[in-house]
């Protein structure tokens, strides 16, 4: 036997991240093997030529010169006939494996991978062993050891907006976002279900309620304008035996509510009468503020807008969502928006509404006209785009979903308004996230 044992075998890393170049060669130190490391294609070029690695261990995405750029290279190159080539990568596409493979890669293994893998490949090309692809030849390498599959959490508080428009539901290419129906949200905690307003969305979220069963179902209603109460004709669930329907509004209209819903339903405009509707109908008139429902309570306030009208707040787990379509803030006010904030004599008659809406974690209301189109629409109940935004500072909000968007407004212009809201927000000295509602959107509270 002879007295001097052989030389380790020498081995070359090439990888442009430092510390993933660092673990390799640790890895293959502990092997047995000298090795030396390359920051870059080029300079792993230059030290194979000055070390003579009999194995290659190159990242495919580097700097200066790609990893198979390198590999090509040695493989040219008669007097390294015999150097092997281990390519590593993240970029694990079959092409790109199967390319390495063709220019005579010895292996290629997949990062991240595990230390162990990157030891057995070099015993493989050291011992004559044929390899290839990763596939088949050790477990792959990964972050976790099984499928991470999250199950969704049933019970947690979800909003969906079913009709974001304001006065009549428009449609067509230009209002293929903002477009569609007029007002009507669904606030869903595990079986609880409260439904704010049943303009023409109402209808398609009855659709998809009849699908799941009979149900107990509390629907309040902002007021009674015909946007606001237009779908509940096409309401299917009021149909079907077994669903109990509550519908809540406010005393001071000039009939009381089952009468309104009574008279959409006459003969005269509709080929369907209430006593046709087959679920249990009950109409409250609001008193009790707030109203609980399961884990949710719903609290009301008058806003200004003709007739009663009122916005809602719902709260459950700590959040609250504040839902407010028509509500005209600082009526007739057409100055800077700056003034109006320390002017306590005009903010006066608004603490109500301004209280209400404070600190709401997501606030769902309207900004709906700009201040040019507002001179011309003073008194109509709804609010300026640079008044709504003062509202939102004084109420500390930091989430707005903005909705009611006027029928003569396309989605060009909507988002435009948004930019411009953004804008005024900013010279108020308020950060906010400011976003377009639109029809299908979904919202979580907590």
């Amino acid at each position: 036997m002879s007295s001097h044992s052989s030389p380790p075998r020498r081995v070359l890393v090439a990888d442009d991240v430092e510390s993933m170049a660092l673990l390799m060669k640790r890895v293959l130190e502990r092997e047995g093997y000298s090795v030396e490391t390359a920051a870059d294609g080029k300079d792993c070029l230059e030290k194979t030529a000055s070390f003579g690695p009999e194995l290659v261990i190159v990242d495919i995405m580097m700097p200066r010169l790609h990893g198979l750029d390198v590999l090509k290279r040695i493989k040219a190159d008669p007097a390294l006939s015999t150097t092997g080539v281990i390519v590593c990568t993240a970029k694990s596409y079959k092409p790109d494996e199967e390319l390495a493979l063709a220019e005579g890669a010895f292996a290629v293994i997949e990062k991240p991978f595990r230390p162990e893998l990157l030891a057995a490949r070099a015993r493989e090309f050291f011992s004559g062993m044929r390899a290839g692809a990763t596939e088949g030849a050790l477990p792959s390498a990964g972050a976790g050891s099984g499928l991470y599959s999250p199950s969704f959490d049933e019970n947690r508080a979800k909003i969906r907006l079913w009709g974001t428009r304001g006065s009549i539901p428009v449609s067509g290419s230009r209002y293929a976002r903002y477009g569609g129906n007029t007002s009507c949200m669904s606030v869903e905690r595990g079986k609880d279900m409260v439904i704010i307003d049943a303009g023409s969305g109402i209808r398609d979220l009855g659709i998809e309620v009849a699908k799941r069963g009979p149900a107990r179902i509390h629907l309040f209603i902002g007021h009674t304008h015909w946007d606001h109460i237009q779908g509940f004709p096409f309401f299917l669930p009021a149909y079907i035996p077994g669903f109990e329907i509550f519908v809540y509004g406010a005393s001071g209209f000039g009939k009381d509510l089952e009468s309104v819903f009574h008279g959409q339903l006459d003969s005269d405009y509709f080929p369907v009468q209430m006593e046709d509707m087959r679920a249990g109908l009950e109409f409250r008139r609001l008193e009790e503020n707030p109203v609980t429902i399961g884990d949710m309570k719903v609290s009301w306030e008058f806003t200004h807008h003709p007739g009663a009208t009122l916005c809602y707040k719902v709260e459950t787990g700590g959040k609250s969502a504040c839902y407010m379509t028509d509500n005209e803030f600082l009526k007739g006010y057409l100055g800077d928006p700056r003034a109006a904030e320390t002017d306590a004599e005009l903010l006066a008659p608004y603490r109500k509404i301004m209280d209400f809406v404070a600190d709401s974690d997501i606030l769902i209301a309207e900004a709906q006209y700009t201040n040019e189109e507002y001179r011309t629409k003073i008194g109509w109940g709804h609010s300026s785009v640079s008044s709504a935004c003062l509202l939102a500072k004084l109420g500390r909000i930091r989430d707005w979903v903005v909705v009611h968007h006027d029928p003569q407004h396309d989605d060009f212009f909507v988002e435009e308004k948004l930019g411009l809201m953004k804008q005024v927000c900013r010279h108020l000295g308020f950060a906010c996230e400011i976003r377009g509602g639109f029809d299908g959107m979904v919202e979580y509270l907590d």
